[in-house]
């Protein structure tokens, strides 16, 4: 069988795939569901000093489907939410975490963290955070909507001088690998990243969900998801972000190649339902691949098919590790300028097989035959 192992930043995973902070990690129960699935690692929601200021509302969610009439048999290719993070005590998640790490010490669990703009706040979070026995920490620098007002989540992924900043307090502090979480909310993703990245992070995560608004109701004319008759702009993910966020993880993996010789991880995030996707983010160069929204729609069993498919995948091509196809497709991307150049030189090239022989001095013995038929017209 294909060996779908990976270690990353030192973690040891039986697979590459990762369940992303949100919803799926929100307690013990469905964490401790993951690991028995036999997902690689699991990444929990969320978690900042002061869980009282989050309140979330209901409904929070909003779905997009394929028919445009919004049949309710047609496949569901995206996702909004304006869910914010956890809203449960730190307290009660860290002893939570220090259950499933004793539980399952082989496995990998690893704590999101968001907090204001604040030294000394970030720093006890850190410490506390990773007492409670993680493996690794991802900052979310990158959720879209919240508490942008206390310089939480995008509100820093946006300002690369906050970004720096923030980072410093991270990395001086934090003893485990951590993962930079980037919004795609941004111009260039790999300003921020490269940011991270100097400062000290071990890896960047990406992407984050999308800013948008779902849609309005034409009967109601309200907007959705409707909480007594008003929304907000939410983060929008699912089957239909998954080309934008293949373009977003490209350039970061190509900064990572040409910036970063010494390596730094990548873990992948955006509409992953198939283990086809999961292969197309990993061939060009994520280390892992994240799975949140597809969980949400599918259940925790979802990962023994992405597995059973990555798997068809490596069998195809003869791949015997990750490692193997891990960035093969990356060296193929280029500038459009370099695309018509390279056309112009194929069809000089297929112009002159067409054409055969340029000049008499090229006839040889050898080839005499094949270079006559070379220029027969039927």
């Amino acid at each position: 069988e294909p060996d779908l192992s990976v270690t990353v930043n030192g973690l040891k995973m039986p697979n590459p795939f990762v369940i992303g902070s949100g919803p799926p990690g929100t307690n013990y129960t469905v964490m401790k569901r993951a690991f028995d699935e036999g997902w690689g690692g699991v990444i929990a929601k969320t978690v900042s000093l002061d869980a009282g200021k989050v309140i979330n509302v209901t409904p929070r969610y909003a779905r997009l489907r394929a028919d445009p009439n919004g049949s309710t048999k047609s496949p569901i290719i995206g996702w909004q939410n304006i869910e914010l993070i956890s809203d449960r005590p730190l307290e009660t998640m860290l002893n939570e975490f220090k259950q499933l790490k004793k539980e399952y010490p082989d496995r990998i669990l690893i704590g999101s963290i968001m907090e204001e703009y604040n030294k000394a706040a970030w720093h006890e979070l850190i410490e506390r955070v990773e007492e409670s026995g993680v493996d690794a920490l991802e900052i979310n620098f990158s959720c879209p909507h919240g508490m942008p007002e206390r310089k939480m989540g995008a509100a820093v992924g946006q300002d690369c001088a906050l970004l720096e900043e923030v980072s410093g307090w991270i990395n001086e502090k934090a003893t485990v690998p951590v993962w930079s979480k980037m919004t795609p909310n941004i111009t260039d993703i790999t300003e921020p990243s490269r940011i991270a990245l100097k400062s000290g992070s071990e890896g960047i995560a990406a992407i984050n969900t999308i800013m948008s608004v779902m849609g309005i109701d034409l009967k109601t004319l309200r907007p959705e998801p409707c909480v007594e008759g008003y929304s907000t702009p939410g983060g929008y993910s699912a089957r239909a972000v998954h080309p934008i966020a293949l373009a977003k993880v490209m350039q970061i993996a190509r900064l990572i190649k040409e910036e970063f010789p010494e390596g730094r991880s990548l873990s992948a995030i955006g509409g992953v339902e198939t283990g086809n996707d999961a292969a197309e983010f990993i061939l060009l160069g994520a280390d892992t691949v994240q799975v949140c929204t597809g969980v949400m729609m599918h259940g925790y069993g979802l990962v023994k098919k992405l597995c059973t498919e990555l798997q068809d995948f490596m069998r195809m091509h003869d791949f015997s590790s990750i490692e193997d196809f891990r960035g093969a497709s990356l060296p193929y991307f280029t500038t459009h300028t370099d695309l018509v150049q390279r056309q112009k030189e194929a069809i000089k090239q297929r112009k002159a097989i067409r054409m055969g022989l340029q000049s008499d001095k090229d006839w040889t013995g050898d080839g005499f035959v094949k270079e006559t038929e070379s220029m027969v017209s039927n």
